[in-house]
Protein backbone atom coordinates (compact mmCIF):
# COMPACT_ATOMS: atom_id res chain seq x y z
CA UNK A 1 0.00 0.00 0.00
CA UNK A 2 1.19 3.86 -1.20
CA UNK A 3 1.80 5.78 1.68
CA UNK A 4 0.02 9.53 0.35
CA UNK A 5 1.72 10.98 2.60
CA UNK A 6 5.02 10.59 0.79
CA UNK A 7 3.31 11.62 -2.70
CA UNK A 8 4.49 15.46 -3.84
CA UNK A 9 1.64 18.25 -3.41
CA UNK A 10 1.23 20.07 -6.38
CA UNK A 11 1.15 24.06 -6.08
CA UNK A 12 -1.13 26.05 -7.85
CA UNK A 13 -1.03 30.17 -8.56
CA UNK A 14 -3.11 32.53 -6.28
CA UNK A 15 -5.80 34.00 -8.29
CA UNK A 16 -5.73 37.91 -8.24
CA UNK A 17 -8.44 39.60 -9.70
CA UNK A 18 -7.04 42.64 -11.52
CA UNK A 19 -10.20 44.47 -12.30
CA UNK A 20 -9.48 44.12 -15.92
CA UNK A 21 -11.24 41.06 -16.61
CA UNK A 22 -14.39 41.77 -18.42
CA UNK A 23 -17.58 42.58 -16.97
CA UNK A 24 -15.60 43.61 -14.18
CA UNK A 25 -15.67 47.92 -14.84
CA UNK A 26 -18.46 49.19 -13.16
CA UNK A 27 -20.19 52.43 -15.15
CA UNK A 28 -23.53 54.34 -15.07
CA UNK A 29 -25.18 51.48 -17.19
CA UNK A 30 -23.57 48.15 -16.13
CA UNK A 31 -26.92 46.60 -14.42
CA UNK A 32 -29.14 48.04 -17.10
CA UNK A 33 -30.97 45.53 -19.56
CA UNK A 34 -31.11 48.16 -22.53
CA UNK A 35 -28.77 48.48 -25.44
CA UNK A 36 -27.04 51.90 -25.43
CA UNK A 37 -24.90 51.38 -28.70
CA UNK A 38 -27.10 53.04 -31.43
CA UNK A 39 -29.44 55.69 -31.89
CA UNK A 40 -32.66 54.85 -31.15
CA UNK A 41 -35.53 56.11 -34.04
CA UNK A 42 -37.54 57.63 -31.33
CA UNK A 43 -36.78 58.57 -27.86
CA UNK A 44 -36.76 55.11 -26.48
CA UNK A 45 -35.59 52.26 -28.00
CA UNK A 46 -37.98 49.51 -28.88
CA UNK A 47 -37.41 45.80 -28.50
CA UNK A 48 -37.35 45.82 -32.25
CA UNK A 49 -34.11 47.77 -32.30
CA UNK A 50 -32.50 45.85 -29.34
CA UNK A 51 -32.63 42.65 -31.17
CA UNK A 52 -32.39 43.68 -34.72
CA UNK A 53 -29.97 46.61 -34.93
CA UNK A 54 -26.39 45.47 -34.97
CA UNK A 55 -26.63 41.93 -34.68
CA UNK A 56 -25.53 41.51 -38.15
CA UNK A 57 -21.51 42.43 -38.00
CA UNK A 58 -20.45 45.37 -40.42
CA UNK A 59 -16.34 46.40 -40.31
CA UNK A 60 -17.33 50.28 -40.99
CA UNK A 61 -19.01 49.72 -37.21
CA UNK A 62 -17.76 47.49 -34.84
CA UNK A 63 -14.92 45.22 -36.56
CA UNK A 64 -12.71 47.55 -36.47
CA UNK A 65 -10.29 44.43 -37.41
CA UNK A 66 -11.98 43.95 -40.01
CA UNK A 67 -14.43 40.84 -41.32
CA UNK A 68 -13.43 38.47 -38.98
CA UNK A 69 -14.53 35.74 -41.59
CA UNK A 70 -15.16 35.43 -45.49
CA UNK A 71 -15.75 33.05 -48.08
CA UNK A 72 -13.37 31.28 -49.82
CA UNK A 73 -13.17 33.18 -53.27
CA UNK A 74 -14.11 36.04 -52.62
CA UNK A 75 -14.90 38.47 -50.11
CA UNK A 76 -15.98 38.26 -46.32
CA UNK A 77 -19.25 39.02 -44.34
CA UNK A 78 -21.67 40.75 -45.85
CA UNK A 79 -20.70 42.11 -49.39
CA UNK A 80 -22.35 45.46 -49.99
CA UNK A 81 -21.01 44.42 -53.63
CA UNK A 82 -23.91 42.13 -53.42
CA UNK A 83 -26.44 44.72 -55.39
CA UNK A 84 -25.69 47.77 -57.57
CA UNK A 85 -27.82 49.94 -54.90
CA UNK A 86 -25.87 51.98 -52.68
CA UNK A 87 -26.35 53.98 -49.82
CA UNK A 88 -24.17 56.12 -47.61
CA UNK A 89 -25.93 54.25 -44.24
CA UNK A 90 -27.78 50.98 -44.43
CA UNK A 91 -28.62 50.83 -41.13
CA UNK A 92 -30.71 54.10 -41.44
CA UNK A 93 -33.76 51.46 -42.69
CA UNK A 94 -35.40 50.42 -39.45
CA UNK A 95 -38.68 48.21 -40.43
CA UNK A 96 -41.88 49.82 -39.99
CA UNK A 97 -43.78 46.83 -38.93
CA UNK A 98 -40.79 46.17 -36.51
CA UNK A 99 -41.11 42.58 -37.25
CA UNK A 100 -38.29 39.99 -35.55
CA UNK A 101 -38.64 36.40 -34.39
CA UNK A 102 -41.28 36.57 -31.82
CA UNK A 103 -43.54 38.66 -34.38
CA UNK A 104 -42.74 36.43 -36.99
CA UNK A 105 -44.71 33.18 -35.04
CA UNK A 106 -47.38 35.84 -33.41
CA UNK A 107 -48.55 36.76 -36.42
CA UNK A 108 -48.47 33.85 -38.59
CA UNK A 109 -50.13 31.67 -35.81
CA UNK A 110 -53.17 34.33 -36.06
CA UNK A 111 -53.17 34.21 -39.38
CA UNK A 112 -53.29 29.97 -39.11
CA UNK A 113 -55.89 30.08 -36.70
CA UNK A 114 -58.01 32.55 -39.06
CA UNK A 115 -58.11 30.22 -41.80
CA UNK A 116 -58.17 26.74 -39.98
CA UNK A 117 -61.53 28.35 -38.39
CA UNK A 118 -62.71 30.00 -41.55
CA UNK A 119 -62.22 25.93 -43.57
CA UNK A 120 -63.23 23.92 -40.64
CA UNK A 121 -66.71 26.29 -40.28
CA UNK A 122 -66.71 26.43 -44.01
CA UNK A 123 -67.11 22.12 -43.95
CA UNK A 124 -69.32 22.04 -41.41
CA UNK A 125 -71.67 24.24 -43.25
CA UNK A 126 -71.14 22.45 -46.41
CA UNK A 127 -70.40 25.56 -47.74
CA UNK A 128 -68.93 24.74 -51.19
CA UNK A 129 -72.05 22.38 -52.67
CA UNK A 130 -73.40 26.26 -53.36
CA UNK A 131 -70.96 27.46 -55.64
CA UNK A 132 -71.77 26.53 -59.23
CA UNK A 133 -69.90 25.20 -61.57
CA UNK A 134 -68.37 28.18 -63.79
CA UNK A 135 -66.65 28.99 -59.97
CA UNK A 136 -65.52 25.78 -59.54
CA UNK A 137 -63.59 25.91 -62.28
CA UNK A 138 -62.66 28.95 -61.70
CA UNK A 139 -61.07 28.49 -58.29
CA UNK A 140 -59.60 24.97 -59.49
CA UNK A 141 -57.78 26.93 -62.05
CA UNK A 142 -56.59 30.30 -61.39
CA UNK A 143 -56.61 30.08 -57.60
CA UNK A 144 -54.53 26.90 -57.67
CA UNK A 145 -51.95 28.12 -60.54
CA UNK A 146 -51.22 31.30 -58.72
CA UNK A 147 -50.13 28.91 -55.77
CA UNK A 148 -47.33 28.28 -57.50
CA UNK A 149 -46.43 31.81 -58.13
CA UNK A 150 -46.22 32.36 -54.27
CA UNK A 151 -44.42 29.40 -53.74
CA UNK A 152 -42.07 30.13 -55.92
CA UNK A 153 -41.69 33.73 -55.02
CA UNK A 154 -41.08 32.44 -51.31
CA UNK A 155 -38.73 29.63 -51.49
CA UNK A 156 -36.81 31.13 -54.37
CA UNK A 157 -37.14 34.86 -54.17
CA UNK A 158 -36.68 35.68 -50.50
CA UNK A 159 -35.38 33.05 -49.18
CA UNK A 160 -32.40 33.04 -51.59
CA UNK A 161 -31.34 36.23 -50.51
CA UNK A 162 -32.62 36.32 -46.92
CA UNK A 163 -29.06 36.57 -45.53
CA UNK A 164 -27.58 39.09 -48.65
CA UNK A 165 -28.46 42.68 -47.52
CA UNK A 166 -25.20 44.65 -45.46
CA UNK A 167 -27.95 44.91 -42.56
CA UNK A 168 -29.87 43.08 -40.19
CA UNK A 169 -32.76 44.74 -40.50
CA UNK A 170 -32.90 44.61 -44.14
CA UNK A 171 -32.36 40.55 -43.83
CA UNK A 172 -35.04 40.55 -40.85
CA UNK A 173 -37.54 41.90 -43.36
CA UNK A 174 -36.88 39.88 -46.28
CA UNK A 175 -36.64 36.41 -44.36
CA UNK A 176 -40.52 37.82 -42.92
CA UNK A 177 -41.51 38.14 -46.61
CA UNK A 178 -40.29 34.57 -47.33
CA UNK A 179 -42.20 33.68 -44.33
CA UNK A 180 -45.65 35.10 -45.67
CA UNK A 181 -45.38 34.05 -49.27
CA UNK A 182 -44.47 30.36 -47.94
CA UNK A 183 -47.36 30.32 -45.20
CA UNK A 184 -49.68 31.79 -47.37
CA UNK A 185 -48.69 29.13 -50.70
CA UNK A 186 -49.63 26.45 -47.82
CA UNK A 187 -52.61 27.78 -46.89
CA UNK A 188 -54.04 27.53 -50.66
CA UNK A 189 -52.49 24.23 -51.31
CA UNK A 190 -54.19 22.65 -47.73
CA UNK A 191 -57.46 24.80 -49.53
CA UNK A 192 -56.72 23.18 -52.57
CA UNK A 193 -56.67 19.79 -50.68
CA UNK A 194 -60.10 20.87 -48.48
CA UNK A 195 -61.95 21.65 -51.89
CA UNK A 196 -61.01 17.63 -53.20
CA UNK A 197 -62.48 16.30 -50.21
CA UNK A 198 -65.47 18.65 -50.23
CA UNK A 199 -67.89 16.18 -52.31
CA UNK A 200 -68.33 18.59 -55.22
CA UNK A 201 -66.68 18.15 -58.70
CA UNK A 202 -63.29 19.59 -57.73
CA UNK A 203 -60.13 18.65 -59.77
CA UNK A 204 -57.61 19.12 -57.02
CA UNK A 205 -54.75 18.62 -59.92
CA UNK A 206 -55.58 20.91 -62.41
CA UNK A 207 -53.99 23.43 -61.70
CA UNK A 208 -50.21 21.43 -62.29
CA UNK A 209 -51.24 21.56 -66.03
CA UNK A 210 -52.67 25.41 -65.98
CA UNK A 211 -49.33 26.34 -64.34
CA UNK A 212 -47.42 24.36 -66.84
CA UNK A 213 -49.41 25.12 -70.27
CA UNK A 214 -52.70 27.45 -69.97
CA UNK A 215 -51.46 30.37 -72.18
CA UNK A 216 -52.95 33.09 -70.00
CA UNK A 217 -50.53 31.76 -67.04
CA UNK A 218 -47.42 31.46 -69.22
CA UNK A 219 -46.14 35.10 -68.66
CA UNK A 220 -47.21 35.13 -65.23
CA UNK A 221 -45.24 32.02 -65.20
CA UNK A 222 -42.03 33.65 -66.95
CA UNK A 223 -41.31 36.23 -64.94
CA UNK A 224 -41.52 34.42 -61.60
CA UNK A 225 -39.04 32.03 -63.23
CA UNK A 226 -36.94 35.53 -64.58
CA UNK A 227 -37.31 37.00 -60.95
CA UNK A 228 -35.62 33.67 -59.82
CA UNK A 229 -32.60 34.45 -62.02
CA UNK A 230 -31.91 37.44 -60.49
CA UNK A 231 -29.06 37.49 -58.31
CA UNK A 232 -28.74 41.12 -57.20
CA UNK A 233 -30.64 41.51 -53.72
CA UNK A 234 -32.27 44.66 -54.33
CA UNK A 235 -33.10 44.61 -57.69
CA UNK A 236 -34.86 41.01 -56.83
CA UNK A 237 -36.60 42.97 -54.00
CA UNK A 238 -37.85 45.95 -56.01
CA UNK A 239 -38.85 44.21 -59.06
CA UNK A 240 -40.95 41.49 -56.81
CA UNK A 241 -42.38 43.77 -54.17
CA UNK A 242 -42.64 47.38 -56.33
CA UNK A 243 -42.99 45.67 -59.74
CA UNK A 244 -44.31 42.35 -59.85
CA UNK A 245 -46.76 41.84 -56.88
CA UNK A 246 -48.62 45.56 -57.95
CA UNK A 247 -49.57 44.91 -61.65
CA UNK A 248 -49.66 41.21 -61.35
CA UNK A 249 -50.45 39.97 -57.66
CA UNK A 250 -52.59 42.81 -56.56
CA UNK A 251 -54.40 42.66 -60.09
CA UNK A 252 -54.84 38.71 -59.47
CA UNK A 253 -55.63 38.85 -55.88
CA UNK A 254 -57.44 42.00 -55.17
CA UNK A 255 -59.02 43.46 -58.27
CA UNK A 256 -60.09 39.64 -59.09
CA UNK A 257 -61.03 37.59 -56.37
CA UNK A 258 -61.33 39.78 -53.49
CA UNK A 259 -64.15 41.79 -56.26
CA UNK A 260 -66.27 38.92 -57.72
CA UNK A 261 -66.02 35.64 -55.22
CA UNK A 262 -69.20 36.77 -52.87
CA UNK A 263 -70.77 37.77 -56.25
CA UNK A 264 -70.42 33.76 -56.61
CA UNK A 265 -71.38 32.55 -53.48
CA UNK A 266 -67.81 32.39 -52.11
CA UNK A 267 -67.39 34.21 -48.62
CA UNK A 268 -64.52 31.46 -47.94
CA UNK A 269 -61.61 32.40 -50.67
CA UNK A 270 -61.67 36.08 -49.76
CA UNK A 271 -60.52 35.52 -46.35
CA UNK A 272 -57.93 33.15 -47.46
CA UNK A 273 -56.65 35.82 -50.09
CA UNK A 274 -57.48 38.49 -47.46
CA UNK A 275 -54.17 37.18 -45.56
CA UNK A 276 -52.38 37.43 -48.64
CA UNK A 277 -52.95 40.87 -49.43
CA UNK A 278 -52.14 41.34 -45.75
CA UNK A 279 -48.92 39.67 -45.93
CA UNK A 280 -48.12 41.84 -48.98
CA UNK A 281 -49.09 45.15 -47.40
CA UNK A 282 -46.63 44.57 -44.61
CA UNK A 283 -43.60 43.52 -46.69
CA UNK A 284 -44.57 46.55 -49.10
CA UNK A 285 -44.67 48.78 -46.09
CA UNK A 286 -40.78 47.88 -45.34
CA UNK A 287 -39.92 47.53 -49.46
CA UNK A 288 -41.48 51.01 -49.95
CA UNK A 289 -39.38 52.59 -46.47
CA UNK A 290 -36.20 51.07 -47.75
CA UNK A 291 -36.27 51.93 -51.40
CA UNK A 292 -37.33 55.54 -50.29
CA UNK A 293 -34.22 55.87 -48.20
CA UNK A 294 -32.15 55.37 -50.91
CA UNK A 295 -33.94 57.70 -53.56
CA UNK A 296 -33.64 60.39 -51.10
CA UNK A 297 -29.90 59.10 -49.48
CA UNK A 298 -27.49 62.54 -49.63
CA UNK A 299 -24.44 60.91 -51.16
CA UNK A 300 -25.96 57.95 -53.26
CA UNK A 301 -29.85 59.07 -54.10
CA UNK A 302 -29.30 60.50 -57.94
CA UNK A 303 -27.85 57.65 -58.90
CA UNK A 304 -30.23 55.02 -57.16
CA UNK A 305 -32.98 56.99 -58.54
CA UNK A 306 -31.45 56.26 -62.40
CA UNK A 307 -30.66 52.36 -61.56
CA UNK A 308 -34.74 51.90 -60.15
CA UNK A 309 -35.84 53.66 -63.40
CA UNK A 310 -33.66 50.89 -65.24
CA UNK A 311 -34.91 48.12 -63.31
CA UNK A 312 -38.26 49.93 -64.29
CA UNK A 313 -37.80 49.44 -67.76
CA UNK A 314 -36.22 46.03 -67.60
CA UNK A 315 -39.77 44.38 -65.62
CA UNK A 316 -42.49 46.56 -66.00
CA UNK A 317 -42.81 45.73 -69.73
CA UNK A 318 -42.79 41.97 -68.51
CA UNK A 319 -44.76 42.57 -65.62
CA UNK A 320 -47.58 44.48 -68.24
CA UNK A 321 -47.22 41.37 -70.76
CA UNK A 322 -48.44 39.11 -67.84
CA UNK A 323 -51.24 41.09 -66.63
CA UNK A 324 -52.72 41.83 -70.22
CA UNK A 325 -52.20 37.69 -71.01
CA UNK A 326 -54.68 37.19 -67.65
CA UNK A 327 -57.52 38.77 -69.02
CA UNK A 328 -59.73 35.65 -70.27
CA UNK A 329 -59.82 34.97 -66.73
CA UNK A 330 -61.95 37.75 -65.91
CA UNK A 331 -64.66 36.04 -68.50
CA UNK A 332 -64.68 32.70 -66.97
CA UNK A 333 -66.95 33.26 -63.51
CA UNK A 334 -70.41 32.66 -64.11
CA UNK A 335 -71.27 36.74 -62.01
CA UNK A 336 -68.82 38.98 -63.83
CA UNK A 337 -69.23 42.14 -61.73
CA UNK A 338 -65.88 43.52 -62.93
CA UNK A 339 -63.95 44.47 -66.19
CA UNK A 340 -60.68 43.22 -66.62
CA UNK A 341 -60.02 47.03 -68.07
CA UNK A 342 -61.10 48.04 -64.28
CA UNK A 343 -59.16 45.83 -62.66
CA UNK A 344 -55.94 46.88 -64.42
CA UNK A 345 -56.57 50.32 -64.43
CA UNK A 346 -56.81 50.34 -60.37
CA UNK A 347 -53.71 47.98 -60.24
CA UNK A 348 -51.91 51.39 -62.51
CA UNK A 349 -53.08 53.61 -60.68
CA UNK A 350 -52.11 52.28 -57.03
CA UNK A 351 -48.56 51.24 -59.08
CA UNK A 352 -48.37 55.14 -59.78
CA UNK A 353 -49.13 56.01 -56.33
CA UNK A 354 -46.62 53.89 -54.79
CA UNK A 355 -44.05 55.34 -57.45
CA UNK A 356 -44.65 58.74 -56.02
CA UNK A 357 -44.15 57.41 -52.93
CA UNK A 358 -40.48 56.39 -53.39
CA UNK A 359 -39.96 59.38 -55.63
CA UNK A 360 -39.49 57.52 -58.71
CA UNK A 361 -40.75 58.83 -62.39
CA UNK A 362 -43.49 56.70 -63.82
CA UNK A 363 -42.81 54.61 -66.60
CA UNK A 364 -44.44 55.44 -69.85
CA UNK A 365 -45.46 51.54 -70.16
CA UNK A 366 -48.09 52.39 -67.95
CA UNK A 367 -49.79 54.79 -70.29
CA UNK A 368 -50.04 52.67 -73.25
Amino acid sequence: MVDITDQKTRSFPTIEFTDSEAGALEFPSSKSRTYNYYKPAKLRATMYEDVTVDVQPDPDRHLTQGWIYGFGNGPGGYPKEWTKAQSSNWHAFLDPNEEWEQTIYRNNSAVVRQVSLCLENAKRARAYEGWNHAWVTFIQRNLGAWMHAENGIALHVFTSIQRSAPTNMINNAVAVAAAHKMRFAQDLALYNLDLSEAGIDFDGGAHRDVWQNAPEWQPTRRAVEELTAVGDWAELTFATNIVFEQLVGQLFRSELVMQISARNGDYITPTLVGTGENDYARDLAASRTLFQLLVRDEEHGAANKELFGRWLSTWVPKCLAAAQALQPIWSQPAEKTITFATSLDAAKDKFRTLLEEIGLDIPKELDQ
